[in-house]
């Protein structure tokens, strides 16, 4: 079984886990910043791009869980990543068609980034045409000797990433295209905003299961 965090609008390898594989979302580890909980990359006109959404920095930080983590408006992050998304991909084949199932995650203010990336989660599979139904863990969990934690490794720190047999990155048509080199690996919406109907299968391409694949070092983000 992998076990992955809860993402913000996660990324491809993310998502195909979840779409071809048995998975369980672990909703109480404790929180990290500056990992794909509260962060994702989309292509912008001038190559890849972070969208940070902000948090509170509670006073026990270190031993919050994801679940307990709440959002911070005091700056207008919302804004800022519709704005990003619209400029990036306004001229994608599908904005149009998927804009109003998006849009209302940037008007409405949820108190808890949990909330906001499990109903990103539920808009996103519902767009893919995926029939997972998403496993969520009840307390924190300890990997098992079949399990493969992806809790650590799946993230944007180049000293935490470690080779994944069963993720191959395939490439698909992207905004700028003719701008730049294919860039992989980013937010499945880059894909979906791209591809629409194909990006499920995609997704299915991307994963290469392997029985005897490496396990991920399971290290603590810091």
């Amino acid at each position: 079984m992998n076990i992955l965090p809860l993402t913000y609008l996660g990324n491809i390898q993310w998502f195909s886990k979840l779409c071809c594989a048995e998975c369980v979302i672990d909703l109480h580890e404790h929180y990290v910043k500056q990992s794909y909980r509260s962060r994702c990359d989309i292509l912008s006109a001038n190559g890849p791009v972070s969208l940070s959404v902000q948090t509170i920095k509670g006073s026990n930080t270190d031993k919050e869980t994801v679940r307990e983590t709440r959002l911070d408006y005091s700056k207008r992050w919302q804004h800022q990543h519709w704005q990003s998304l619209v400029s990036a991909y306004k001229n994608s084949p599908y904005f149009d068609y998927y804009e109003e199932q998006l849009a209302p995650f940037y008007e409405r203010r949820f108190t808890f980034l949990a909330d906001l990336n499990l109903g990103l989660l539920e808009t996103l599979l519902q767009i893919l045409g995926c029939s997972v139904t998403p496993r969520f863990s009840e307390e924190y969990l300890t990997p098992g000797p079949d399990d493969h934690d992806f809790r650590s490794c799946l993230s944007p720190k180049p000293r935490l990433w470690r080779p994944d047999p069963e993720f191959t990155p395939v490439p698909y048509y992207q905004v700028f295209t003719e701008k730049m080199a294919f860039i992989p690996n980013l937010s499945v919406l880059d894909l979906l905003l791209c591809e629409g109907p194909e990006a499920l299968s995609i997704l299915r391409r991307c994963y290469r299961p392997r029985s005897s694949a490496p396990k991920p070092d399971s290290q603590t983000e810091k």
